[in-house]
């Protein structure tokens, strides 16, 4: 049969059990001193008590006539008893120079000798001792009865018996362990309300699992890739795991703890964020090389204590999505494109049935020149590859929505020029999205244009995207960057992220991005990338 193991106790009822202990060591400590100091005391005054009555009864003058008389303890023992009962002493004891008793509370030890130390008295001197005599152990005085002519002519022993005055230092104990047993109750009631609080805080947990649960938490909060933040009621950093710190930027600073979300230095859209008191659920903000989905969800009981944020890095996704995207619309517009091929080759076909060859020909070759030429032109202007299947995709594209895409003859990127350190998933984001976003400006525009420029010149890549569309108010030259921003319809997707994720990836290789009126009307936005000198190649006619 297995034994079930006991529980460890709670780290509530621990410290329970260690205060009500101490408090119980305390006052059993404090009772014993107080006992011990309190019949030392007591002895004490017993002893200047007895001195005095014996000092007394040695000064009387009736003492000093009942000595000179023939029977002395026939006056002075009803005198001793009287001062015993009036000073309220155990015993007083007259006797001669040599220590023989005049009087005694036991009348049959009249006569005989002194039990105690009398030699200090018998020279003129004054004693006080705790000595074992015929009534048992007291605090006795001794003083000598002297004559006019300072001669010891008598002794005089007052005591007051330990009995007695312990049973009144027992009074006084008893009236302080009353004292302290109601001290122990007040504090271990004291102690039982702070520890029930302790228990309903700690969940009933005892050192040992609230020490293993620490250690899982610390565990957890540094293995987890996603960012956590944990903001106080003041909304000031309460808990950061170094996910957290490196999504926002903040892994060499020292001393986030406690430091307002305002002075993170975040963007502003994500510090309004993480400063609204209503949750937020997967916001997309930007940082400045990072796409962060942020959640947000404030704890509360009663009273709002902080908020718990979540962060998830979706940079590579939102790169992947962009990809996608351009990858979709070059299927598209492939399929528009065989679409196409199927109508013309079927009036080639038709042509050839209707006895035409000579025409069938003429169109067939006129199509073929023409998109020969459209990839010739944009290959001729950018024979870096990835840029240019961007620019046919996208030419394709723009076609298939009404627009005209041109490559413009100042346009001048040979292959191998861009550098290692600029990756073309950048370019990829920064070109199509300036694309994208031109196509949407020129539809229903006037002969809708996107005119796109690309060339080195010096150490830097120069792109520009320019559209025949309305353009961009002066007023909305820095807006149009930010997240959110868009003077278009939100979709369900929602507007105001590719120019927002431009200028994080110009950002991230160091350039520069503008936004100007077009020389044809509309917008025109021209985006510099720094470059090596070695790989720039100047064009004529070009941007100096």
């Amino acid at each position: 049969m297995r034994l079930p193991v006991p529980r460890p106790r709670s780290l509530a009822g621990q410290l329970f059990a260690m205060q009500a202990v101490l408090i119980a060591v305390v006052v059993a400590g404090y009772a014993l001193f107080t006992y011990v100091s309190d019949e030392r005391q007591a002895e004490r005054a017993a002893g200047r008590q007895a001195m005095a009555v014996a000092r007394s009864i040695a000064d009387a003058p009736s003492v000093h006539a009942a000595i000179a008389t023939p029977k002395p303890s026939t006056e002075l023992q009803p005198y001793a008893l009287k001062v015993m009962r009036d000073a309220d002493v155990d015993f007083v004891t007259i006797m001669n120079p040599q220590g023989i008793r005049w009087t005694h509370p036991n009348k049959k030890l009249i006569g005989k000798h002194f039990v105690g130390n009398i030699a200090k008295a018998q020279q003129g001197g004054y004693l006080t001792e705790k000595y074992k005599g015929t009534l048992g152990v007291s605090v006795r005085a001794v003083t000598p009865i002297k004559d006019a002519d300072d001669n010891v002519i008598g002794l005089v022993s007052a005591g007051i018996k330990v009995q007695a005055i312990s049973k009144q230092v027992r009074g006084q104990v008893s009236a302080l362990l009353g004292v302290a047993v109601g001290a122990l109750a007040l504090g271990a009631i004291g102690t039982y309300v702070v520890n029930v609080r302790l228990r309903r805080h700690t969940h009933g947990m005892n050192a040992a699992e609230l020490s293993r649960m620490h250690d899982y938490h610390e565990a957890a909060l540094h293995a987890v890739r996603e960012g956590l933040l944990m903001l106080d009621g003041q909304y000031r950093v309460a808990l950061i795991n170094d996910g957290g710190r490196e999504l926002l930027g903040l892994e060499g600073e020292r001393g986030v703890i406690g430091t307002s979300v305002a002075d993170l230095g975040l963007p502003s859209p994500l510090t309004g964020a993480l400063l609204a008191s209503e949750p937020r659920v997967d916001e997309v903000h930007l940082t400045a090389d990072r796409v962060l989905v942020v959640n947000t969800s404030p704890v509360s009981g009663g009273e709002r204590r902080g908020t718990v944020v979540t962060l998830r890095d979706v940079t590579e996704l939102q790169s992947l999505m962009g990809e996608l995207n351009s990858e979709r619309g070059f299927t598209q517009a492939l399929r528009s494109q065989a679409h196409e091929a199927a109508n013309r080759l079927h009036t080639v076909v038709s042509l050839i049935e209707l006895g035409r060859a000579e025409e069938a020909v003429d169109f067939a070759t006129a199509e073929l020149e023409l998109a020969q030429a459209l990839t010739d032109q944009v290959v001729a202007a950018v024979s870096e590859p990835v840029l240019a299947a961007l620019l046919l995709g996208k030419t394709a594209q723009a076609n298939e929505r009404g627009v005209e895409l041109v490559v413009s003859e100042d346009s001048r990127l040979d292959d191998g020029l861009l550098p290692p350190t600029l990756p073309a998933r950048d370019l990829v984001t920064i070109l199509g999205n300036l694309i994208d976003n031109a196509v949407d400006a020129a539809l229903g525009s006037v002969r809708a244009r996107v005119t796109v420029t690309a060339y080195a010149v010096g150490s830097e890549l120069v792109l520009r995207v320019a559209d025949t569309g309305a353009g961009v108010d002066p007023a909305h030259a820095d807006l149009v960057f930010q997240r959110g921003f868009s003077t278009k319809p939100s979709g369900p997707g929602g507007r105001g992220l590719g120019l927002a994720l431009v200028r994080q990836a110009v950002q991230r290789q160091g350039g520069e991005l503008t936004v100007t009126e077009a020389d044809g009307g509309g917008a025109e936005f021209a985006v510099r990338l720094p470059l090596s000198t070695a790989a720039a190649v100047p064009v004529p006619g070009g941007e100096a």
